[in-house]
């Protein structure tokens, strides 16, 4: 049954600095209906990124999330309506749906889904995005090769956990950084890390050398800031740095300190910040292909962190831009 009211969720305000929950608004507007070659999408999952902030910001590498509209974000949705002869009522679709419950799409960029061969939510994480964001990173950015130690910040989020899983698989010695206790024994223990070391700990940089004996040949940055402050000496010679995120600044208003830019130089450090659709689109189905298996056969772990209601998703992401979320964090908007 398709409800008559379509709860939105919309980006009321560009913030200046970190985020509130002011630059939202929580709106109701009728249920769209699908014109001719349109296909009308129940929102079950959204996923929160923290690319998102970005798109909040008038200025982007992409085009911003527009002030008075949904939140940009990618969704698994299911075909309610369809005036589409390529999908049928019942399809299961990957999307970009946005934050809201009910969403109009032409048919460009969805992709079925088969719910028997993998949880559908696994498609906005490990199989996802995230997933894909880390397997290219890693293999086409960083290309580890077997005994390199690969340094991974954000180590227990959806893009760091996939790295070091995938660096172990690929023989590396695996050393997460992550905040917490609980998480670095997650990223340890379940996800079979070689070590985490804590950032927030007091010893985090004799901790980090400690687990880096031989240096860094890889380091994995999701996070900037201070955490990649203390990576940046241990970095060897030749070391790659693929640069995926930096969430530690995405709220700075002015500018922060940043990497010694002359042992860039003196060591041939090869930096590279990349946009997974952008650089790699053509990698999809390899990624799909490997990490699919190495899900199937449990030779890669993932976690997710699920809240419920359209209405929890703002406190959700400002928590990511925080660190709160452990795992993938998802928006279940719709059983």
């Amino acid at each position: 049954m398709v409800g008559n009211v379509n709860r939105q969720i919309l980006l009321k305000s560009r913030p200046e600095g970190a985020p509130s929950l002011g630059n939202f608004e929580l709106t109701e507007r009728p249920t769209p209906e699908p014109g001719e070659g349109e296909v009308l999408m129940r929102i079950v999952y959204l996923s929160l990124d923290p690319y998102m902030r970005g798109r909040m910001s008038a200025k982007s590498y992409a085009t911003p999330a527009a002030i008075g509209q949904p939140m940009v974000g990618g969704t698994v949705g299911e075909i309610v309506k369809s005036r589409n002869p390529k999908y049928s009522v019942g399809d299961i679709v990957l999307g970009y749906g946005g934050w809201q419950e009910y969403a109009l799409s032409n048919g460009a960029g969805l992709r079925k889904l088969d719910p028997k061969a993998a949880p559908v939510s696994t498609a906005l994480g490990v199989l996802g995005m995230p997933g894909m964001t880390a397997y290219v990173g890693l293999l086409e950015i960083g290309q580890p090769k077997p005994g390199e130690t690969v340094v991974v910040a954000a180590a227990s989020g959806a893009v760091g956990s996939v790295v070091g899983q995938i660096a172990k698989i690929k023989g590396c010695r695996a050393v997460g950084i992550a905040g917490g206790i609980e998480k670095c024994r997650f990223v340890a223990g379940e996800l079979g890390f070689d070590a985490c070391v804590d950032h927030r700990g007091p010893d985090f940089a004799k901790q980090l050398e400690a687990a880096c004996p031989n240096g860094i040949g890889v380091y994995f940055e999701n996070v900037g800031g201070a955490v990649q402050q203390t990576v940046w000496p241990l970095l060897n010679d030749f070391a790659r740095i693929p640069v995926c995120g930096l969430i530690a600044q995405y709220n700075a208003t002015t500018p922060m300190p940043g990497p010694d830019m002359f042992s860039v130089l003196r060591k041939r450090l090869l930096l590279r910040g990349f946009i997974v659709w952008d650089d790699f689109a053509a990698k999809q189905a390899d990624f799909l292909r490997d990490v699919g298996e190495w899900v199937r056969t449990g030779r890669l772990k993932y976690r997710e962190d699920i809240v419920d209601g359209l209405e929890n998703a703002p406190a959700s992401f400002l928590g990511v831009l925080q660190g709160k979320n452990f795992g993938k964090m998802l928006v279940r908007v719709a059983a």
